[in-house]
């Protein structure tokens, strides 16, 4: 097809020719020193048309030689960067194959390649990828002094560049696998604003939070980080639940308690089991007002929530009880009726009709549950050691022992 579009291209040219040139009527003279020449019109076009193509080849001629030190002095410019870019590559092949040692020594050859031609010094990046690829390999071996020299190597290069904020994350990632969370939580408010809200750098700032013995700033983090999906739903409800009882179990009176408590978000101090994790603790510290306080909201309305949070609860509750009045009473029992099979919440109302020195009532809905297998051995023995109070208060020393012993056997 190619060969048909030409040989008609070159007839078309041969008529155009032919019609233009063909009278040849026209006629070029020239003059010089009392000489003449004439040429015809055609001739002279043609010698025109062949003496401006010979200046150009000539002149084009002339370029190439003159300019061929400098275009062999970009090839050898050229041949060098690729050269650096192969070993850059293989570094960034040998550190993903796991092979360190070997990664190590390329981003070091590739880094000497680089020095060696001038024309190439001026690539920033280049050396601080570079550079960071022997760190990053330094700290797979172990090597902390090579990292951090090939660190400080990267920083310098990048000069507040894009690479600055990579390094910084690197730094923040070795400094949490270091276990060193004060230099990760410092290398990290470093960052750029758009660094800083990235989906790893709030994984490391979460991590470096744990690590430090922050749960609150770690709980805020882990929050931002289930808004951006970066967890499962499920996977999010059990690290947010986890992180605000590290909160709360980290105080240490009851002053430190209440104000974790009030530190948490909404969300979180409407999460049953976290309000349980609370209350129990209040109750460790005495403060049994504050445990039944928080608890409260969920037992006015206990038969909405799941079997697993209702169970959590009232086992919560058990603990404290300790000066519990008439109105608790009123609503375990208004509870109860409503979930005659509740075991849990049935060893709450037997606990808190104990307080009341209700014996008989608490004796008769203890000894309903001290047998029940779902319960935990800490509810029933708790359960066996009310009986047994309620039996010394009864005189009946045969029952009390019964019960004692029975509270002795549970492990």
């Amino acid at each position: 097809m190619k060969l048909v579009v030409w040989l008609v291209l070159l007839f078309a040219a041969a008529v155009v020719a032919a019609l233009t040139l063909g009278a040849n009527d026209g006629l070029a003279s020239f003059y010089w020193a009392g000489w003449r020449i004439d040429l015809s019109l055609n001739l002279f076009l043609l010698l025109l048309i062949a003496g401006c193509f010979a200046l150009v080849t000539a002149i084009q001629a002339i370029e190439s030689l003159t300019t061929l030190p400098k275009r062999a002095r970009q090839w050898r410019l050229a041949q060098r960067e690729r050269m650096a870019q192969v070993a850059l590559r293989e570094a960034l092949t040998e550190y993903f194959g796991a092979r360190y040692s070997r990664a190590q020594k390329a981003a070091q050859r590739a880094l000497n390649i680089h020095a060696a031609a001038e024309g190439l010094q001026q690539d920033p990046a280049f050396e601080s990828l570079a550079y960071l690829l022997a760190a990053s390999s330094a700290h797979r071996l172990q090597d902390r002094r090579v990292r951090d020299e090939a660190w400080q190597r990267a920083l310098v290069s990048s000069g507040r560049g894009v690479t600055d904020d990579v390094a910084r994350l690197l730094a923040a990632e070795w400094a949490v696998d270091d276990r060193d969370a004060n230099r990760a939580l410092t290398l990290l408010t470093e960052l750029s604003p758009g660094a800083a809200r990235r989906t790893q750098a709030l994984r490391l700032r979460l991590q470096a939070a744990r690590l430090a013995g922050r749960p609150l700033d770690a709980l805020h983090t882990a929050r931002l980080l289930a808004k951006h999906q970066a967890f499962s739903k499920v996977a999010a409800q059990g690290l947010l639940r986890s992180l605000a009882f590290e909160a709360l179990e980290a105080a240490r009176d009851v002053d430190q308690l209440r104000a974790a408590w009030a530190s948490l978000e909404a969300v979180d101090r409407r999460d049953a089991f976290v309000a349980a994790r609370a209350a129990q603790c209040a109750a460790e510290l005495g403060a049994f007002d504050d445990s039944r306080g928080w608890l409260k909201p969920f037992f006015d309305d206990l038969i909405s929530l799941p079997r697993d949070a209702r169970e959590t609860l009232s086992l919560a509750l058990i603990p404290a009880l300790v000066g519990v009045g008439p109105d608790w009473v009123q609503r375990l029992e208004a509870a109860a009726q409503r979930l005659p099979r509740d075991g849990h919440l049935a060893c709450a109302l037997g606990q808190a009709l104990f307080e009341r020195q209700l014996w008989g009532k608490s004796r008769q809905t203890l000894e309903s549950v001290v047998d029940d297998a779902e319960l935990p051995a800490a509810a029933r023995r708790r359960a066996w050691l009310a009986l047994a109070a309620i039996a010394e208060q009864e005189g009946d020393d045969t029952r009390r022992a019964r019960c004692v012993d029975a509270a002795a056997r549970l492990r």
